[in-house]
């Protein structure tokens, strides 16, 4: 007579936040201000603005876009906020910085629909591998907010349990 396997993990009575979950669908574009500068050093303002009143900006649509420069010219706001206006009737989210901060972004914007009260008193795994890479300050944020309220919080897999917090 076999004995019955049992799922030891499920009975546990773990949840397992799993961070792909909160991952955000669509293409990501860079646009780096870099190009538009004179010897890569030097925004000049009315070739600029013919730039963004010219452009075709609809390419961005329905796009996830980090606007930034990578050069070490210094970039007046105004350029950024002149991009943005551009941008903002087409692309879907638009974010200061490179291609990672727009990541971490987008993960903080799904992440801040969470109701983190429904871990409450709960033995919480935020699990460590995904499909998907999921920034370092994205764990960062879901540590400080599941917290206060969990009985205790591990990272990775129940079969490889990293502790990180347990009330006492």
């Amino acid at each position: 007579m076999s004995e019955e396997i049992k799922n030891r993990v499920a009975a546990s009575g773990v949840i397992t936040f799993d961070l792909e979950h909160f991952y955000s669908e669509g293409e990501r574009v860079a646009f780096d201000i870099k190009p538009l500068l004179e010897h890569e050093l030097i925004l000049r303002e009315k070739p600029f603005r013919e730039f963004v009143k010219n452009n075709d900006w609809t390419t961005f649509s329905e796009k996830h876009v980090a606007v930034f420069c990578s050069s070490d010219a210094i970039v007046p706001v105004w350029a950024y906020m002149l991009l943005v206006a551009a941008l903002e009737p087409f692309a879907k989210t638009i974010v200061y910085g490179d291609l990672d901060k727009l990541e971490e972004k987008l993960f903080l914007n799904s992440l801040a629909t969470v109701d983190w009260t429904v871990y409450s008193g709960s033995r919480v795994f935020v699990k460590g591998c995904s499909k998907v890479r999921v920034p370092e300050g994205v764990f960062v944020e879901v540590t400080a907010r599941l917290k206060p309220f969990v009985s205790s919080l591990m990272f990775g897999e129940p079969c490889s349990a990293v502790p990180v917090f347990k009330k006492k």
